[in-house]
């Protein structure tokens, strides 16, 4: 189904664009249809004609990255197009362009807007990005750490005061384990991973014990609980949702399990 995708997709774009669009010269030759010839394109691209004549046809041939993104430039893909390209063709997704200004402007707004919900955004190292003003008064403020630390895990199993307040912190703190455990294996030789689990290591006895144990669980509806010294234990349905356009950024959004809960998360957020 891809190859036939990919076929399509290729004609189509091939049809869309003239020569002048290209650089090629207006006028030249009878043109039996509209948009580019495939010996131009394949011309273009630094490709023999055979070769992606085939690619057209939807034949079972592989086509390496440096060819896609030759093609890509070829037909003046943007940058949704050529990441589509990739897809059909079974390769890697380049990651979108949007300047770290804008990426920390748009997140911080969905965060916010998740109020009275306690929420968080993490990167792909479980590094803090975003939080909401209900996240910081209910469990944490990640603006008192120092920013290399600035991280769920440290956070988890370094912090005296977070752990004192979660009346289940073992079984929480397992459960993020899993899924950290479960993200450095996909990416082993990361300096991040790296870091962080040698540092840890050497500071918690909980994280290099369980951590050598290679525990691996994705995440499951969870709820907390945390003992706030003012308005008591408040329970939270955990959920995690990542946004389409970041797919390596994680929203974590603690919504109180009951009205009541949600009464005592509004004391806290209110004074």
């Amino acid at each position: 189904m891809h190859r036939a995708e990919l076929a399509s997709f290729l004609r189509a774009r091939r049809a869309s664009l003239r020569p002048a669009d290209v650089g090629l010269p207006v006028g030249v030759g009878h043109r039996r249809t509209p948009g580019l010839r495939r010996e131009e394109v394949a011309e273009l691209a630094g490709l023999s004609i055979t070769w992606y004549t085939w690619l057209e046809q939807g034949r079972q041939i592989a086509a390496s990255a440096q060819v896609v993104d030759a093609l890509a430039r070829a037909l003046r893909l943007d940058a949704d197009q050529h990441r589509h390209l990739r897809v059909l063709a079974g390769l890697p997704v380049p990651p979108a362009r949007t300047s770290p200004a804008a990426v920390e402007a748009r997140v911080q707004r969905l965060v916010d807007a998740t109020a009275p919900n306690p929420s968080v955004m993490f990167d792909r190292h479980f590094d803090f990005i975003a939080w909401n003003a209900p996240y910081v008064r209910i469990r944490h403020d990640p603006a008192a750490m120092p920013a290399d630390r600035r991280n769920l895990l440290w956070m988890m199993f370094t912090d005296g005061e977070n752990r004192a307040r979660m009346p289940f912190w073992e079984a929480a703190a397992r459960a993020v384990l899993s899924q950290f455990r479960a993200a450095v294996g996909q990416r082993p030789n990361d300096p991040r991973f790296l870091e962080l689990v040698l540092a840890l290591t050497e500071r918690s006895p909980e994280f290099g014990q369980w951590w050598s144990g290679y525990p691996i669980r994705d995440f499951r509806p969870a709820t907390i609980s945390v003992d706030d010294p003012a308005a008591g234990r408040i329970a939270m349905d955990v959920y995690q949702l990542r946004p389409v356009e970041y797919p390596d950024f994680l929203l974590v959004i603690q919504v109180p399990a009951t009205p009541e809960d949600l009464r005592r998360a509004v004391l806290v957020t209110d004074t």
